[in-house]
């Protein structure tokens, strides 16, 4: 059986993607020991795996090897099991690959069997996955939000940032948001009911933080760069910065701290960086409680739907370009 994968072939330079992965085709192995085979249905597109395609040895994780697939988030059917606990005919989320299908080990890969009776499967990949994961713990745990307070989120037209908004609100906290465009920003107001939505494109965001009445006591920060100095400038005393991730730094590879990284001192900041690893063996309660939320209507995501493994490396360039609201998502024709 023939498969068609994404392959890294040079580390990218910028969003010029297409220069530095091919689509290739090559004969689907089976599935060894431990191993389960999909066939994928979506791939999640995911700002992280950026860091992935780079040369850096000093991220999470090492970077991938040239020569190599494209990893990243599958959803998809089991075609062939070789691994306990997994059956042909069920659904899983796991690290696979950009590709028709993926041979993944069931342990190493993360693979976690999917309820199927939920109202969508996608999403699995979006408020009951690792975005709604990441949003849940980056706002309670890391940020340590609590009712009353003000939170901000950058990137909150993303996945994980308009979550995390959501989520902020649950919880009792006001929620503001960061979004490229004054039309993203109205809609993550009127529809999400984010208590006010800053465009960074059109306006001296540091002056406009300036009106959060009180300070910004969390700031849920997916973006790093110029975006995280205008919000240092305007935290309360004693807020928190939970850093979930940093696009602009992914694209160009540029790495500075802000200039006035002084007032972490002066109002006695605290800064903590987080990842999904850090809470992966969480993921049943985490779940749990986001579905209660999702079932009740009150936690809910978009999906920019992009239809064809062909069309892989449009949908990916959205994350880095602001081209989207919501989850990222890779349908495959199956």
């Amino acid at each position: 059986m023939k498969n068609r994968y994404w392959r890294l072939d040079a580390r990218p330079d910028g969003t010029d993607f297409a220069s530095a992965l091919s689509l290739q085709n090559s004969e689907l192995r089976g599935a060894g020991a431990g191993e389960i085979t999909t066939r994928n249905h979506y791939l999640s597109m995911d700002a992280g795996t950026r860091m992935w395609m780079t040369d850096r040895t000093d991220g999470y994780q090492p970077p991938l090897d040239l020569g190599t697939p494209m990893s990243g988030l599958v959803m998809g059917e089991i075609i062939e099991s070789n691994a306990h606990g997994f059956a042909v005919g069920d659904w899983v989320r796991a690290f696979g690959s950009w590709s028709d299908f993926s041979v993944m080990d069931s342990v190493m890969s993360g693979a976690v069997k999917l309820d199927r009776n939920v109202n969508d499967m996608r999403d699995h990949l979006g408020p009951l996955g690792m975005n709604g994961w990441t949003a849940l713990w980056g706002v309670e745990r890391t940020g340590a939000a609590k009712a009353g307070e003000n939170v901000l989120v950058s990137a909150a037209g993303g996945s994980t940032g308009l979550l995390a908004c959501q989520i902020a609100k649950i919880l009792g906290a006001n929620a503001y948001g960061i979004a490229g465009g004054a039309q993203k920003c109205r809609l993550l107001a009127d529809q999400y009911g984010l208590d006010q939505c800053f465009d960074y494109r059109s306006s001296d965001l540091t002056a406009g933080l300036a009106g959060i009445q009180g300070g910004i006591d969390v700031y849920f920060d997916n973006v790093g760069g110029p975006i995280l100095e205008s919000v240092i400038a305007n935290m309360a005393l004693y807020g928190r910065i939970a850093v979930c991730g940093l696009i602009a730094e992914y694209a160009d590879g540029t790495r500075r701290g802000p200039a006035n990284f002084d007032q972490v001192l002066m109002k006695r900041l605290r800064v903590e960086g987080f990842f999904s690893p850090d809470f992966m063996d969480q993921g049943p309660m985490l779940t749990a409680r986001l579905k209660t939320w999702v079932d009740a209507g009150q936690l809910s995501l978009p999906y920019d739907m992009t239809l064809g493994l062909e069309n892989t490396l449009i949908a990916y360039t959205k994350l880095f370009t602001g081209g989207n609201i919501g989850k990222v998502l890779v349908e495959l024709e199956t």
